[in-house]
């Protein structure tokens, strides 16, 4: 993450270290608040449900999982590097359909990209809840009936 935040910084030609580290440390400090906060809706989740991530990643998102403690959640991770396809393209998403073994009429996606998460799974007819921040984009979501959530946690209603 140091060096992600250093080669932007100097894209924007900001050379102030203590600064650079101000938002690296914050960025982490954040991504692990909500880490350990979905812990606890995983931990819930999985019991009942086959868990996967499809994600358009950089080729560590198995290492990343592993290294934040929540790789056992996940029966299949889905890095679009490693698989040598993207979101939205339905293929991506059928990888980690047929790695838990479900067929997309049994799955629900939840995603944060209406464009590729939300396009991906609605091409396979997989069922898809958009995950938005607020206040919601104007429109809505991109099929009637689907839901919209604004936070993780808002997912085990829909679901349990």
């Amino acid at each position: 993450m140091r060096r992600l935040t250093e080669g932007l910084a100097a894209a924007l030609a900001v050379r102030d270290a203590r600064a650079i580290a101000r938002v690296t440390d914050r960025f982490l400090a954040d991504a692990h608040h909500h880490l350990r906060r979905n812990q606890a809706l995983l931990t819930r989740l999985r019991p009942r449900y086959r868990l996967g991530i499809v994600s358009n990643f950089y080729g560590n998102l198995e290492t990343v999982c592993h290294n934040v403690s929540i790789r056992p959640f996940f029966g299949v991770i889905v890095d679009s590097e490693q698989a040598g396809i993207s979101k939205p393209d339905p293929r991506i998403f059928m990888k980690a359909l047929d790695g838990l073994g479900v067929t997309p009429a049994d799955a629900t996606f939840v995603g944060d990209s209406a464009a590729r998460d939300m396009a991906g799974a609605r091409a396979l007819g997989m069922r898809h809840i958009w995950l938005t921040g607020e206040p919601a984009p104007p429109g809505g979501p991109c099929c009637p009936g689907d839901a919209m959530i604004h936070s993780l946690e808002e997912v085990e209603a829909l679901l349990l």
